[in-house]
């Protein structure tokens, strides 16, 4: 009640000035620091006085311009004596991933040889690195962010890859749902799993018989202190419109997705894991490929241009596996869970792309065809075939940076960067909102 009494204290002193508790009991996010909200923000507030110097000494003024001083200067005074916007803490000493193209760093052409074109990487590695993107994911922002090596995929067996600060068992094309023989990709998440106990289980045999391997290898104490990430469910959802559906069928099918990845983490619970990391997953009829394939109604599409029921489903799903991780806190004592907002980073992303320094909102940067989407369905990114009677090539654009989508269904660099910023503020962890968010209709 302390910081509810401060709150109203500071309202009667300036009503501009306000600001938000995060929960006080067990939240979904280890911090349980209240945030604060100012009309200015607060690491701005040495600016605003040195403002304030020059401005007065500036040639006479309006009452009405003395009055937005005075209130510039009360609100940096006031922000100068409370705490700043803390960002998430991110100390572990390991990080093991799981997840789809959306985090990986090279599984899938580890572990399946595919074929990545030359534009992939172009941007930060100069070649192709593995990644579904002209330079770096949103994970290898986070591990930055740690001061880590960018994660090394699990199926890497070439280049003397390094494990000590975790791994990566993610791949592109996952799914949480259990692979069949139609799957494009075996490595889905039951499959990751049992990757990562085997990588458990070896690592600690080889330590035993090796300390120097440590080098190399998490230490046994560092799979019950690392943060457990999980970054899937996109490929599930796109997947569930290529066949026909009720809505009723598409929230069953969605539930399904919950239920098992929280089987999955209670698996990891059970083996020792306490700090989880759960990206909801983002604006699925935003990705230029959705809009290509089923936008072609304008019917079909939001006030964004994005497909409104890929939307809506994904927004069915953030809300469902923002409960489970509810559930999840109140069925594990020792959990730690960090939920984090992807959706609403990049819906406002693309909502506000020119706020932001970007040109392009859904147009994909590698690809062909032109406005409005620059996507075919027929050529990928980087492949060069025979359309209409003539050889095209889909290429990159001049700049990446203009671009919010990479090649239809992956982000920029850029955008991939903005994300990570964005999540390492603290701000988009624990959405309390989604818990109002609609089912489709």
């Amino acid at each position: 009640m302390e910081g509810r009494e401060k709150q109203e204290r500071l309202k009667k002193i300036d009503p501009s000035f306000n600001f938000h508790f995060n929960s006080t009991t067990r939240n979904l996010h280890p911090t349980n620091h209240f945030i604060i909200t100012c009309p200015a923000s607060i690491r701005k507030s040495r600016q605003l006085f040195a403002f304030a110097k020059d401005f007065v000494t500036a040639p006479p003024i309006s009452m009405a311009l003395l009055y937005i001083l005075h209130s510039l200067l009360k609100l940096a005074f006031l922000c100068s004596f409370w705490p700043t916007v803390s960002p998430l803490s991110l100390n572990y000493p390991a990080v093991f991933n799981f997840g789809d193209s959306n985090s990986d760093t090279g599984g899938l052409v580890a572990g399946k040889a595919f074929p990545m074109t030359q534009f992939n990487g172009e941007t930060y590695f100069h070649e192709p690195s593995g990644r579904f993107c002209d330079g770096r994911l949103i994970i290898d922002f986070l591990m930055e962010a740690m001061e880590f090596p960018y994660m090394n995929p699990y199926l890497e067996s070439v280049g003397s890859p390094n494990f000590q600060t975790g791994c990566n068992f993610a791949t592109g094309g996952s799914t949480i749902l259990p692979a069949n023989a139609a799957s494009t990709n075996p490595f889905s998440f039951n499959l990751q799993l049992s990757q990562f106990f085997r990588f458990k289980n070896r690592a600690l045999t080889l330590l035993s018989k090796d300390k120097q391997l440590q080098s190399y290898l998490p230490a046994e104490n560092d799979f019950n202190k690392a943060l457990y990430m999980f970054d899937i469910g996109q490929n599930d959802l796109d997947g569930v419109f290529y066949f026909p559906a009720s809505d009723e069928q598409v929230v069953a099918f969605i539930s399904k997705l919950i239920t098992e990845l929280n089987y999955g983490m209670k698996r990891l619970y059970d083996a020792g894991a306490r700090n989880f990391w759960v990206h909801n997953t983002g604006p699925l009829g935003c990705l230029p490929r959705i809009i290509a394939t089923f936008g072609r109604k304008p019917s079909n599409l939001d006030e964004y241009g994005c497909v409104a029921s890929h939307n809506r489903a994904a927004t069915v799903f953030n809300k469902k596996l923002h409960d489970m991780c509810l559930q999840f806190l109140a069925q594990s004592p020792e959990a730690n869970i960090t939920y984090v907002d992807i959706y609403s980073i990049k819906l406002n992303l693309i909502s506000n792309y020119s706020l932001y320094g970007f040109q392009q909102p859904l147009a994909a940067c590698c690809g062909y065809g032109g406005p409005p989407l620059n996507f075919d369905t027929r050529i990928a990114c980087g492949v060069t075939k025979d359309l209409n009677g003539g050889i095209v090539t889909a290429n990159p654009c001049n700049n990446t940076a203009e671009y919010i989508n990479w090649d239809g269904t992956h982000y920029t660099e850029a955008a991939n960067r903005f994300v990570a910023d964005e999540i390492l503020t603290g701000n988009y962890s624990d959405s309390p909102h989604l818990r109002n968010s609609p089912l489709l209709t």
